[in-house]
């Protein structure tokens, strides 16, 4: 809620609260309460179109489905991958380390909810010590 003469967002009474108590390193998806399909930042279910949608919290553990590298709007070369999360829904997000390093199947943990530059989730490496560099 806006309010006009101060000039700053008020939250409504009790959700200051929820914003605390959420952990840093989590992350909210729906979950659609017709079909159980789960999905990321959406109004309608996807598969039924149902509005029946419940907020629920991620592990953050995911695989990277797609991975590649973007050259604009950056100083230096970046990655944007999709990780679809053990929870069933696909989200886009950055994995950390180097964009040739990172390849379709890597196993990846939630680093950051949001990062500050661009607002999308931050995922690590789970296995990178183990894996071979090809």
């Amino acid at each position: 809620m806006y309010h006009h003469s101060s000039g700053t967002a008020q939250s409504p009474a009790g959700s200051a609260g929820l914003l605390a108590e959420r952990p840093a390193d989590s992350i909210e998806y729906q979950r659609c309460g017709w079909c159980g399909t789960a999905m990321y930042q959406r109004l309608l279910c996807p598969v039924c179109q149902g509005s029946d949608l419940r907020t629920e919290r991620s592990e953050g553990i995911g695989t990277v489905r797609h991975s590649t590298t973007v050259h604009r709007n950056s100083p230096a070369a970046r990655n944007v991958s999709l990780v679809e999360l053990a929870e069933g829904f696909v989200v886009r997000g950055r994995v950390m380390g180097p964009p040739i390093g990172i390849h379709s199947g890597d196993r990846v943990r939630l680093s950051t909810a949001k990062d500050p530059v661009r607002g999308e989730p931050v995922f690590q490496l789970l296995d990178e010590s183990c894996r071979a560099w090809t």
